[in-house]
């Protein structure tokens, strides 16, 4: 299969316009027409929709990209192998994480990464809400669960410790709980559901929190909100450390049930579709996030630690 076509088609995919994929590698508008289409015809599918305003995946196309993708990170590879292929990384790789986790501690040393590999164009999808990474063809993506998708594969950046606090002012109105039992006479503030999730101290498992049996009044599906929330002095919620380490250490929030955290064995994730061989970008920005974070995680090493 011809992979210059392949790559026309991938990047035609990403920027819905085949001229310009075409002028990015080197292709005349009407020479990119012919190659797709005879990708097209080698496949026996329709890959992009064309009209005179616009271009579209087509749902074959959708399902044949990731595979058009892992081909081209094949070659990719091979000739890096062999030495025929620049180190220097180029195109556009697609990203997806929570936006609370990405606006504290990726954003601001993405211009570090940016600075050594000016030839590459990061596409985030910062949300707090989860995207399917092969219907949303990302390259990568943070998670803070393992997931049972037998798709996909992940290298681990951190744990991630849940602990439960509130703001000085409402524990000074409503008091302090000193065992999880307390906890139902509390407005507790829920992130997205209201199930239980129990939780543990040294010795194993020990009470729940539970939203749905307290006062709770806020469910929340942002975790920025829900800490805003509790700073604001709404209740008690379960947060991330990585999330409200800075805010414990000012005093603005405090620790309740200090011996108590989250049960789950959660776990920050970099979860990308399963394959053979990783791309040299795909490689690159994961080696360089566990760097900067994995290896020292700020919220575990405050600075001057």
């Amino acid at each position: 299969m011809d992979t210059d076509g392949l790559r026309l088609f991938a990047l035609a995919a990403e920027l819905l316009n085949i001229s310009a994929a075409g002028r990015s590698l080197g292709m005349a508008p009407a020479v990119a027409s012919a190659k797709l289409a005879k990708l097209e015809h080698s496949v026996g599918a329709e890959l992009l929709h064309r009209t005179t305003r616009k271009v579209s995946l087509s749902v074959e196309g959708a399902d044949f990209l990731p595979f058009a993708r892992e081909i081209i990170a094949q070659e990719d590879a091979a000739l890096t192998a062999l030495g025929q292929r620049s180190a220097e990384i180029s195109g556009t790789l697609r990203f997806a994480a929570p936006s609370t986790f990405a606006q504290s501690y990726i954003a601001p040393i993405l211009p570090k990464f940016l600075e050594k590999h000016p030839g590459l164009i990061l596409d985030l999808r910062l949300s707090d809400v989860q995207f399917d990474l092969i219907e949303g063809s990302f390259d990568l993506a943070l998670r803070n669960a393992p997931l049972p998708d037998t798709s996909l594969k992940g290298r681990k950046l951190a744990d991630d410790t849940r602990i439960l606090c509130a703001a000085p002012d409402y524990l000074e109105a409503h008091g302090e709980p000193q065992k999880p039992e307390d906890l139902v006479a509390h407005k507790l503030i829920a992130f997205r559901d209201l199930r239980p999730r129990q939780l543990k101290t040294v010795h194993g498992n020990s009470g729940v929190y539970y939203p749905g049996a307290a006062q709770s009044q806020l469910i929340m599906d942002d975790g920025l909100s829900q800490k805003n929330a509790t700073l604001a002095g709404a209740g008690i919620s379960l947060n991330a450390l990585w999330s409200v380490h800075g805010e414990l250490a000012s005093g603005r929030l405090k620790r309740v049930l200090p011996d108590h955290e989250g049960a789950e064995e959660n776990v920050l994730w970099l979860i990308y579709p399963k394959s053979n061989v990783l791309s040299p970008k795909v490689r690159l920005f994961m080696d360089f996030l566990i760097a900067e974070i994995g290896k020292k995680p700020p919220w575990l090493h405050p600075v001057g630690q």
